[in-house]
């Protein structure tokens, strides 16, 4: 079987692929990075890899 498709590397999604991806997402407040929740999300939004740090955090500090 010599599939040429099958180990392809994927192209990556330039800044147009970004600009069709939905509404503009909100920042986290802690690194800037855009998050999974829309601009109009009310209080501390983080993006999920600051989520996970904070509840690593939080389990640990009991």
């Amino acid at each position: 079987m010599d599939d040429a498709s099958y180990c392809a590397t994927p192209v990556p999604a330039g800044p147009e692929a970004e600009a069709d991806a939905g509404p503009p997402f909100a920042e986290c407040v802690l690194c800037r990075e855009p998050t999974e929740y829309p601009e109009s999300t009310r209080g501390a939004t983080l993006c999920p890899v600051c989520a996970w740090q904070e509840a690593g955090r939080s389990a640990c500090s009991g």
